[in-house]
């Protein structure tokens, strides 16, 4: 089946962008404490509620993955782009890193214990959305929980270049409540929500949602 235009564009860039985007993306330990504290939760979260698999959405060349390994979870990771999951498998090798869509996952029915999605839903439409958290929401188990973080915000992005290339994707930032309100409406509860201002930009924030199914 063809990929829709969106998801081979978002392919295409990270395949471009792979190699330099290890380089300038920070690791998860040099993180604000306010994410580090937020996936600390999660991983505590999900252990609590009796463990189980961990898919990282998105996961790039796996650094995160690798961190939700090391607070213990039983953490794999998806992502569409081939190169970024050549790099995932060369960094760590003891970790499964599988290429695919986060859209449509590979798994069957409450196979996870947790997902998280790092920065990694806003390149979908807000359209596709829907489909896609009712997707998350179908592979984790009843109590499983989730960990959404990323930009929020009302704007739709088109850069001709990212990490030093050109790239073809698109960024559609929502505000937090239609995020909210979207994962609710795929049947799960949000417990928790941290929004912070973005720096440069009155209009934008970084949002991280802790909810179960």
């Amino acid at each position: 089946m063809t990929d829709p235009a969106y998801l081979a564009a978002v392919r295409d860039s990270y395949d471009t962008v792979a190699a330099d985007y290890l380089q300038r993306v920070i690791p998860p330990e040099e993180m604000d404490p306010v994410s580090r504290a937020m996936l600390s939760a999660f991983a505590e979260l999900v252990q609590a509620a009796g463990g189980g698999l961990v898919a990282d959405l998105g996961c790039g060349p796996g650094r995160v993955t690798a961190y939700l390994a090391r607070l213990g979870l039983a953490a794999f990771g998806v992502d569409v782009s081939g190169e970024m999951v050549a790099l995932a498998r060369r960094a760590y090798p003891e970790l499964r890193f599988t290429h695919g869509s986060m859209a449509v996952l590979d798994l069957a029915d409450g196979t996870l214990g947790g997902i998280l999605a790092w920065y990694s839903v806003h390149h979908t439409p807000s359209a596709q959305l829907p489909a896609m958290f009712a997707e998350f929401r179908r592979a984790l188990r009843p109590g499983g929980h989730l960990l959404l973080g990323g930009h929020a915000g009302d704007a739709h992005l088109r850069p001709a270049e990212a990490y030093g290339h050109p790239v073809s994707y698109e960024s559609h930032l929502i505000p937090a409540d239609r995020l909210a309100d979207l994962l609710a409406q795929a049947g799960f509860t949000v417990n928790s929500r941290l929004e912070q201002p973005h720096p440069a930009r009155a209009d934008r924030s970084y949002v991280c949602l802790l909810a179960y199914a």
